[in-house]
């Protein structure tokens, strides 16, 4: 049987992963969710003092790194670095330009390319990142990209470090996401963009409910077919 899949790309803080997970929960496909692979990549490096954007550096990391996505009752995603459940740490503003310069590393993609491939072909998979529907699952049933204003973006992750019980600071947490837009975007290997054949759903103006329904709106269409 041919398992189903679903691509969603999209900038930082455009709700990829809370929407995937609310379409992985009604239609019952597993959630993979590809940015918390680079950041706790990123994590790593990070720890280990090195810098994320030394290709050879961090390559010599890679293979110290036990990497595993499991589950729990709930389909919650959780990301576990050499066993330890990394799924808050790797959230973390700081994390967010190791994940990106890491994530612009040709032998990091490679690392992380297989176990993302194989779940898509084990499972009826909702995969978000960045370069899903370009990169990693071209062949994906349903691509969406999914964004929103830089400035309703870092509202967003604002208020989501302040519910975590982080402190954050609003120009830190703005500035950060708009460098890293500009690093996703301008990389050379595999950047941020929509694939030809996807479909682009802003949720600039539109609650997290009504974001959900436009991207099933477009998800059922395609399945449809």
């Amino acid at each position: 049987m041919k398992h189903r899949s679903i691509a969603i790309d999209g900038p930082s803080g455009a709700g990829k992963t809370t929407i995937a997970k609310m379409l992985a929960d009604e239609l019952g496909f597993i959630l993979v969710d590809t940015g918390a692979m680079y950041r706790a990549v990123g994590l790593f490096v990070c720890r280990a003092g090195a810098d994320p954007s030394d290709e050879s550096a961090v390559t010599g990391l890679l293979e110290q790194i036990d990497l595993r996505v499991e589950y729990d009752q709930d389909r919650a995603q959780h990301v576990f670095l050499n066993g330890e459940d990394v799924s808050r740490e790797i959230r973390l503003p700081e994390i967010s330009m190791y994940a990106s310069a890491v994530s612009a590393l040709r032998p990091v993609r490679t690392f992380l390319l297989s176990p993302q491939r194989t779940m898509a072909a084990n499972y009826d998979v909702i995969m978000d990142g960045r370069d899903i529907g370009t990169v990693i699952l071209p062949d994906a049933d349903v691509k969406v990209f999914l964004t929103a204003s830089a400035e309703v973006r870092a509202r967003r992750r604002f208020e989501q470090l302040k519910e975590s019980g982080q402190d954050p600071v609003w120009e830190d947490v703005l500035n950060d996401l708009i460098k890293r837009d500009e690093a996703d975007s301008t990389r050379d290997l595999a950047p941020l963009k929509p694939a030809e054949d996807s479909i682009t759903v802003d949720t600039s103006y539109l609650d997290l409910d009504q974001s959900k329904e436009a991207v099933m709106a477009v998800v059922r269409q395609k399945l449809e077919q």
